[in-house]
């Protein structure tokens, strides 16, 4: 990194156009984070209209810092309300709520805040370091490379899918078959278009991921009657007193949440909700005190706040190095990037460079406005549950239907929406998630693309995959993935 190009990155963000789409992201983060059943993901998605009559740093600079707004949002009505905002709160949201019945609502809320500024702030950092070494490792691939790459990724996504793995595997065969749409590779046959010219370059990511966000969880916000929400009374004074003390008492704890968010972030398909509940189990399984945790213990607080945070700068390691993207949030972000000309991959690095130090910044600058911005949502949360929601969901459709009709300006684009969104509604609803199905949809076509490629070169030989020692070292990774849980699942169920 130059000094030249560090001044170009400054000169980007500190634009005045671009700190007012921080401030107005922020705002919109914090709110979409603080309703109950509004994800991070569906604030990501619903930015995604906004995004396209925006240059590309302050399309970027919105989601950075919505989605770092709406991860600790969720905290709010966790602690208030026992219902956590996002999923990445939901670990602790028993914890959180026992101390707001205690009188400690403010502590419990101010831990939640700090700690997501300091795990946010330490996986930033990671990003910045790992990402230009990455990148610079990454230029040394080949199609080959890639194309394992891209198995670890769909694999990844399988492994770490909680509850079964079968329906996990029946997801992201929906996501590939999704991404085989559009032209045949290499022959250019159509293959699944039903005669629409619109689906000759396949099928629309952002319309499908709207859908399957932001649709699905209208719907089921609609079919459920929820009960109405009672605060719980509480004063909430000086969030932020004690957290000093807090930080010097369980350091260790802070460090490990925070590096364990960052690592799980950077897994293809984690995301938050997975570090957050990882990080719980590792502090109650690590504790001095276990037995407190549930009654209203602040040490689970502090190392799954630090993790839900840092687990948002992992997730970029991998879609800003390879194109992977770490979770469902970047998934929506890669689609916005190569909308606007920033195809990520290695060259990204080389070819804007000041493009990726002004990611870097925004989510530094992101993370310290969470502070103040996050003090005034803690003090405002009552008004926003006030707001009804039969009167939030046909907004957020009618915004839905406008951003999928604007990418092609074409009724396809509804058609597919409200289709995915349905789709999705009826995979949840039956226990199959829907982030590998995503996945599949985003790494489908890389990995048919460089299979293809790779076929070519070695004039259809496949041993060809395993001669490079880059790509024969992935290719054993990726076997024992796959072979290790699998003999280690017969040994147990072998007689002793």
């Amino acid at each position: 990194m130059t000094p030249e190009i560090l001044s170009q990155a400054f000169s980007l963000v500190f634009d005045p156009y671009v700190l007012w789409v921080v401030a107005g992201s922020a705002l919109f983060g914090l709110f979409v984070g603080a309703i109950p059943g509004l994800t991070a993901t569906m604030a990501t998605a619903l930015l995604v209209p906004a995004t396209f009559f925006m240059p590309p740093i302050p399309a970027i600079a919105s989601m950075v810092t919505a989605t770092a707004m709406a991860i600790f949002a969720g905290d709010i009505p966790s602690c208030l309300l026992r219902m956590p905002g996002t999923p990445a709160s939901a670990a602790y949201t028993d914890e959180a709520y026992a101390l707001t019945k205690k009188g400690q609502g403010e502590l419990a809320l101010g831990t939640g805040l700090v700690f997501s500024v300091i795990g946010g702030l330490f996986g930033t950092f990671i990003l910045i370091l790992c990402a230009p070494l990455l990148a610079e490792f990454a230029l040394r691939f080949s199609s080959f490379e890639y194309f394992w790459l891209t198995l670890l990724g769909l694999s990844c996504a399988v492994f770490i899918a909680s509850g079964d793995k079968l329906k996990g595997v029946i997801s992201l065969l929906i996501g590939l078959l999704v991404a085989t749409v559009g032209l045949d590779n290499p022959a250019g046959h159509p293959r699944f278009t039903f005669g629409l010219p619109e689906l000759m370059g396949g099928a629309e990511l952002i319309p499908i991921m709207v859908g399957m966000f932001a649709v699905s969880e209208v719907m089921r916000s609609s079919i459920s009657v929820a009960a109405p929400l009672e605060t719980a009374q509480t004063a909430i004074g000086n969030v932020f007193r004690g957290m000093w003390g807090l930080l010097k008492k369980y350091p260790l704890q802070t460090l490990r949440g925070s590096m364990l968010g960052t690592l799980v972030g950077a897994l293809p398909g984690a995301g938050a909700d997975i570090a957050a509940w990882m990080s719980y189990a590792m502090s109650k399984k690590f504790s001095k005190e276990p037995e407190k945790f549930g009654t209203g213990h602040i040490e689970g607080i502090v190392e799954s706040g630090a993790a839900n945070n840092s687990a948002l700068a992992g997730a970029w390691i991998p879609a800003m190095v390879f194109g992977i993207p770490g979770d469902s949030i970047t998934a929506i972000v890669i689609g916005v990037l190569y909308m606007k000309n920033l195809n990520p991959g290695p060259t990204l690095f080389v070819n804007n460079a000041a493009s990726v130090y002004a990611v870097f910044l925004l989510f530094i600058l992101a993370n310290l406005l969470m502070l103040p911005f996050g003090w005034a949502a803690i003090k405002s949360f009552k008004q926003v549950l006030r707001l009804p929601r039969k009167a939030l969901l046909p907004c957020i459709l009618v915004f839905c239907i406008l951003g999928a009709f604007a990418i092609n300006n074409s009724v396809v684009g509804i058609g597919m929406m409200l289709g995915f969104g349905v789709l999705a509604w009826l995979m949840e609803e039956n226990g199959i998630p829907v982030a590998p199905a995503i996945l599949g949809m985003v790494l489908g076509t890389l990995l048919e693309e460089h299979f293809i490629t790779s076929m070519i070169k070695s004039d259809g030989n496949p041993l060809a995959f395993f001669d490079r020692p880059i790509s024969g070292t992935l290719a054993a990774t990726m076997i024992a993935l796959i072979v290790i849980p699998t003999l280690a699942r017969l040994l147990r169920k072998r007689p002793a």
